[in-house]
């Protein structure tokens, strides 16, 4: 929020008495501004729509959308956070790596759970067990999560696709997509286009969208029908799979509890297929 509160300062003399209201309003409720459009935030402040658009455009941006993207950015990204250093931040033992690594792994696994609500946790994984079908999609960074939540997923659920970007025919999934789809959306920072792009689309065909995402406020959180934040050390690429893994698994065991006498019969069903079609190694001593 440092250069947002600078270009404040720097054109508050010059607003108008109403202007004004409008900049202290977004100085003091950025997540509002992140989260509601000029017509509600001229609501919330006894101005106008017109209002707001002319403050965004009076402290120099381009529009109302521009100056709630670069807050949203802001909101992510606290100022100073150098991803660098956050490689090292939170480990307790430094003369041994193992342990310093368990340690940080532990506490954010510990935290992301923190974090997470448990009625919305149990109606994300309510969503998957009604879903007709259900595509995953990660993409880079969360390819290899996304990956195992759709192998785990098509084993204790079945009817699941793994969307893989531009291998896939992404038109063809969408003219397939209806309202008793799911789309599972990971996305963390750096956030993929093509994965908030496909979960748009999916929603404006009638999909249900479940993000799984390290923000409410990220750029796929804030359309999603749910969101699951998942709190995880920056860069997640790097130091974030032991807590995302661990909700995923979450996830796939909520499934599992929940649908018991169906996923059973799959799992039986799976692995008697998998005994005629795969050759396993087996220890004949």
């Amino acid at each position: 929020m440092k250069r947002i509160k600078e270009q404040v300062k720097l054109h508050y003399n010059d607003l108008s008495q109403r202007l004004k209201e409008v900049a202290n309003f977004i100085i003091e409720n950025p997540k509002l501004i992140a989260l509601y459009p000029a017509k509600e935030i001229g609501k919330l402040t006894n101005t106008s729509e017109t209002t707001v658009i002319r403050c965004s455009t009076a402290l120099g941006y381009t529009g109302y959308a521009a100056l709630q993207e670069e807050i949203r950015k802001a909101l992510l990204l606290p100022d100073g956070e150098d991803p660098i250093q956050a490689l090292k931040k939170g480990m307790k033992s430094e003369n041994n790596t193992m342990i310093g690594v368990m340690e940080q792994d532990i506490e954010f696994i510990k935290k992301a759970f923190e974090r997470i609500d448990e009625v919305h946790f149990s109606e994300a994984v309510s969503s998957i067990v009604k879903a007709k079908k259900i595509i995953v999609v990660g993409l880079r960074t969360t390819h290899a999560p996304a990956n195992w939540l759709a192998y785990s997923l098509n084993i204790v659920k079945g009817n699941t696709i793994l969307f893989k970007g531009d291998i896939d025919d992404a038109n063809y999934l969408l003219t397939e997509v209806g309202e008793d789809w799911l789309v599972i959306a990971l996305s963390f920072q750096r956030y993929v286009k093509q994965t908030i792009s496909f979960a748009k689309a999916a929603k404006e065909k009638g999909a249900t969208i479940l993000a799984i995402t390290d923000n409410e406020l990220s750029p796929v959180g804030v359309f999603a029908d749910m969101t699951l934040p998942v709190n995880t050390p920056v860069p997640t690429s790097l130091k974030g799979m032991p807590p995302l893994f661990s909700i995923l698994n979450a996830i796939v065991t909520g499934v599992m509890s929940i649908d018991k006498e169906n996923v059973e019969e799959r799992v039986d069903k799976y692995n008697l297929t998998s005994e005629h079609y795969y050759s396993f190694y087996r220890d004949e001593g």
